[in-house]
């Protein structure tokens, strides 16, 4: 498989000292190459592992630690202290560096060769005491970082540096990203609300408002042959129902959804933007409100939130950047109702329109049916069914002096019986631990409605970018239990009290 991030770096750092001489340090440098190359082989890695000369001063560390900062192709830093590495030369680096850190704590070799080990040889393969150094100063610094220990030949450990540079990728695509408002939040509703000015100092993100008349305005200028190839593509890749298509009496209904599409793409990249929001509420003079233009979009990469919910596009961009590449896909997800059979309790979670398509293998069916909220025509989108398989429901809440993420692993299951009245893309799924645990715990947190569902990554992708964002992640899964899930509440609410400072 192709690289997802082949234009973005991971530089791998090497620390070691003068003092052991040259010969050693030629066999530092050619051992570490040897690792960065592994990790950069391996299977599934999904952006280049580059390594850098050896660290051997504080000059050296200091300079390296902003030559990746001001790199935009970096992603993060691998450190590894190959041999012993006084820490007080990297005080300096450590406390420039803004990149994502990963500490690999490994070796040049496997086994231990016990008949020829010498003194020679305990001086050159010193990580197990380097790294214990080096890992002293980064927790007496604060410096976040990712601690990944073992081999680099291990799977699991190439599996585990693999995910971490997933989550750098996607705090990397929030601190670049801006994101379109079209209209205002929804009427009375907390949830959606939030504080932007923060959401730019902690993510990176960049959210503003377009009035919905600037969308109307680029519907109208869309012209008839882009619509006509649009619609043309729509005929090729979906089941489009009879009254949709060309001679259909609905068909005037898709070349609209297609104009909005066209508008929507149009004014995002003429914005630079990669996430956007809409609501029902404020249409201004659309026709329709837009649902097979978000799915198509989201499809795209792009974060998306329903009734100007900003904070959960933020959430779908980060994860369709963390899974490029991968089975499976990421989409805005609201849970709306449940089944209660006792012992089979799941939810069913939908959407108005504006479920993404990637999370399905199956051939989506475009259709037009009524909405009966927003007071426009009937709008055109796609309905199937989420594939079964592992995932992630992922909220985020302003919780006033922090953002909070809540993650709830979950099995994506198939419906008990089809679903004929219902004509929206959906998903059904099992919450972990089971769903009365897993309700109570949302609850208790204040987690949002609105989600991220992803199929793509895991649990440990969102661990890793809630550490590199330096925002609270509560975790919802097999191990949960009301009881220890309200300890975590109360002291996570004195530490970032505290943590904030005065």
């Amino acid at each position: 498989m192709s690289k997802p991030y082949a234009d973005r770096e991971v530089w791998f750092l090497t620390g070691s000292q003068t003092l052991y001489g040259e010969q050693t340090l030629r066999q530092v440098a050619e051992q570490s190459q040897a690792i960065a190359a592994l990790l950069d082989d391996a299977p599934g890695m999904p952006v280049r592992i580059v390594w850098k000369p050896v660290l051997k001063q504080t000059e050296e560390i200091h300079a390296a630690a902003l030559g990746a900062n001001a790199d935009d192709r970096v992603l993060g830093v691998i450190a590894w202290m190959h041999t012993f590495s006084p820490a007080k030369m990297w005080i300096r680096g450590l406390d420039a560096l803004r990149k994502p850190m990963l500490h690999l704590h490994t070796q040049a070799n496997v086994e231990l060769p016990w008949a020829t080990i010498d003194m020679d040889f305990m001086n050159l393969n010193q990580a197990a005491h380097g790294d214990r150094e080096f890992g002293y100063m980064a927790t007496r610094l604060g410096v976040p970082r990712r601690t990944v220990v073992g081999h680099a030949s291990n799977p699991d450990v190439q599996r585990k540096v693999a995910t971490w540079s997933r989550a750098a990728a996607g705090l990397a695509a929030t601190r670049s990203l801006r994101l379109a408002r079209f209209g205002d939040n929804m009427r009375y509703v907390g949830v959606t609300e939030g504080d932007k000015t923060e959401a730019e100092l902690r993510f990176g993100v960049a959210v503003n408002t377009w009035g919905v008349n600037d969308l109307v305005a680029a519907v109208a200028d869309v012209s008839e042959a882009a619509v006509d190839t649009l619609v043309a593509e729509y005929q090729d890749t979906y089941e489009v129902a009879g009254p949709l298509r060309a001679g259909g009496e609905r068909h005037d209904a898709l070349r609209y959804g297609a104009r909005q599409e066209l508008a929507l793409l149009g004014l995002l990249e003429q914005l630079g933007a990669w996430a956007f929001t809409t609501t029902f509420e404020d249409l201004g003079g659309l026709r329709q409100l837009p649902g097979l233009a978000v799915q198509r979009l989201m499809a795209k990469g792009y974060g998306f939130g329903a009734e100007g919910d900003w904070k959960t596009a933020i959430l779908v961009r980060a994860a369709k950047v963390m899974g490029a590449g991968l089975p499976g896909g990421a989409s805005l997800m609201e849970d709306y109702t449940y089944h209660l059979v006792p012992g089979e309790e799941k939810i069913l979670g939908a959407h108005m329109l504006e479920i993404c398509p990637s999370l399905t293998t199956a051939k989506p069916s475009l259709e037009i049916h009524p909405l009966g909220i927003g007071g426009r025509e009937d709008p055109v989108r796609l309905v199937f069914d989420t594939d079964p398989g592992p995932g992630v429901v992922v909220a985020m809440s302003d919780m006033r002096d922090r953002f909070r993420l809540t993650a709830n692993v979950v099995d994506v299951v198939g419906q008990d019986a089809p679903l004929p009245r219902l004509p929206v893309a959906r998903a059904v799924w099992k919450p972990r631990p089971d769903f009365a645990t897993s309700a109570e715990a949302w609850l208790m947190a204040g987690a949002a409605h609105h989600t991220v569902l992803t199929t793509q990554v895991g649990i440990e992708a969102f661990v890793d970018f809630a550490e590199m964002a330096g925002t609270e992640l509560l975790v919802i899964d097999e191990d949960t239990t009301p009881r220890a899930f309200a300890r975590e509440l109360r002291w996570n609410q004195a530490y970032y009290r505290l943590a904030e400072g005065l």
